[in-house]
């Protein structure tokens, strides 16, 4: 079919299409680099910086908590002030404070930038995708559309350790936020020249005022719980101020809901989920995400303390998992084509317990091979499961609200990747300081908990390198047990839940924009 061209506000130019969703996609690719670039960094961060697995786990993820927290918000702001503008404050914001983060001289100083970036990312992501909803008007090339703008904001996220890797082992980490300055500069040239400005607002955008009272509410709640979450392991799961910081985040996150229900200008409208093709689409989406970023978390962990790679080594071998999820994004299409948005998400999913059933028979002897199958099976299910839900929750959204449903998409998946890390990390902390105290007798080597390959003062270094090795293989076989029996329930629940349908958007969404 022959591509159509948007001629951009106030100039004489047409714009092809497929360059600016090229561009918007580079603007994704950048964002999901920054999600996992430190990863493979973490031991270089506790070394230089003095950090404590728990400050590792907030500035990894202080990104997604602060970009899942915001970006409904910045959905809003979107539709606002213009998609255009939104992309590209959120680019120069996400490059400034990259800055920043490079000249960190504490862990507060680094969890501080990494939410400014988490910022700048909220601004950026609704936009790509509402953007790419507006250029592209026919159903199929919407689809491919968004296969693409899928497959390249996952590859960007498993992609950042390869390159975390190359810079922390050739520089340092500081290089891996160095790069995002020229790379963002860049981006946001093209998108001057190349994405158009005529877009499409929602007619009561400028009338509406902002929830400041939804965003304070949902922010505070999800601060609280990913606390809670996080330093669990060392203060303890039945300490006064975990029990108090899980209270809290139920409070008010229970009060955000009572508060979008009665707002007039609400940051979430609650009844777009009640849409099951939104609902069941956004809750695939998080749940996805939770256990594939936080066995990415992980996988870099053992590479490097397991399996004795460097940061680059580590990275390129996670690369079966963004080739993976790449073949899968860009395979669903032609599945939901044929079987609807259903099929493609629930065998995702299978796909993706599949993995997890294999990382889960990892012992100590156990080589790279396995770590082959895992992520190479679990990079087709993710990306099935990605493109054919972010098509269901965009398919149900009028086009006047493409950003509002961009943002739930958005805020969903990183919402999911945070507590992915939060989560699956506590995990792993419980499970393998439980392990190594019992593996050494009882007693724990003073300060910071050693990883495997880690040397300790006054320790026997063979006693304990092969006692951490042994505690942390059998704390990844919980991690992937746990994670393996969230993405069964996540696929029983989703066949029951996401209607089997032609792919028919609804009649309020179908052909040109609407004026």
């Amino acid at each position: 079919m022959t591509p159509t061209y948007a001629r951009p506000r106030g100039t004489g130019r047409r714009t092809s299409p497929r360059l600016a969703t090229a561009v918007l996609c580079l603007g994704l690719f950048i964002l999901g680099m920054d999600l996992t670039i430190l990863n493979v960094a973490v031991p270089a961060l506790r070394s230089d910086l003095h950090a404590t697995l728990a400050e590792v786990q907030w500035i990894v993820d202080g990104y997604a908590l602060a970009l899942g927290a915001t970006v409904l918000a910045a959905g809003n702001v979107t539709d606002r002030v213009g998609r255009r503008r939104s992309f590209l404050a959120g680019l120069l914001l996400c490059g400034a404070v990259s800055a920043l983060g490079a000249l960190a001289r504490t862990p507060a100083q680094l969890v501080a930038a990494r939410c400014g970036m988490g910022l700048g990312a909220a601004l950026l992501m609704p936009a790509t995708l509402a953007l790419i909803s507006n250029l592209h008007h026919e159903a199929t090339s919407r689809r491919r559309a968004i296969a693409a703008w899928t497959a390249t904001g996952a590859v960007g996220g498993l992609t950042g350790p390869l390159v975390g890797g190359h810079l922390v082992e050739a520089f340092s980490w500081r290089a891996a936020f160095w790069i995002n300055v020229p790379l963002t500069a860049l981006t946001a040239a093209l998108a001057l020249v190349l994405v158009p400005r005529a877009e499409q607002h929602a007619p009561e955008a400028g009338r509406k005022s902002m929830d400041t009272g939804g965003l304070a509410l949902s922010a505070g709640g999800f601060l609280a719980l990913i606390w809670a979450v996080i330093e669990s392991p060392s203060l303890g799961w039945t300490h006064p101020a975990v029990l108090t910081a899980y209270g809290l985040a139920a409070a008010l996150l229970s009060a955000f809901v009572q508060w979008e229900r009665r707002s007039p200008h609400p940051m979430l409208p609650l009844p777009l989920l009640r849409d099951a093709r939104i609902g069941a689409g956004a809750a695939c989406l998080a749940l996805m995400s939770l256990t594939l970023f936080g066995a990415l978390f992980i996988l870099t962990l053992y590479l490097q303390g397991v399996l004795g790679c460097t940061p680059s080594e580590a990275g390129a071998r996670i690369l079966p998992l963004p080739g993976g999820l790449a073949a899968g994004a860009l395979a669903a299409p032609a599945l939901m084509s044929r079987l609807g948005r259903r099929t493609p998400v629930v065998l995702g999913l299978a796909l993706v317990a599949a993995a997890f059933a294999v990382q889960a028979g990892t012992t100590p002897e156990s080589g790279y091979g396995r770590v082959v199958v895992f992520t190479a099976v679990a990079g087709i299910g993710a990306g099935m499961v990605a493109c054919a839900a972010t098509e269901s929750v965009m398919g149900a959204v009028p086009p006047r609200q493409a950003a509002l449903g961009s943002a739930i998409n958005d805020s969903t998946r990183q919402v999911g990747a945070a507590l992915g890390v939060a989560v699956q990390g506590s995990v792993l902390t419980s499970a393998y300081t439980h392990d190594l105290r019992t593996r050494l007798g009882g007693r724990l080597p003073p300060g910071p908990l050693p990883l495997p390959g880690a040397t300790v003062p006054h320790a026997a270094p063979g006693q304990l390198g092969t006692a951490a090795r042994e505690a942390f293989v059998s704390a990844v076989t919980t991690t992937a047990l746990t994670a393996l029996a969230i993405t069964l329930a996540t696929a029983l629940v989703t066949w029951f839940w996401l209607p089997s349908e032609a792919l028919d958007r609804l009649p309020e969404t179908t052909g040109a924009p609407a004026p």
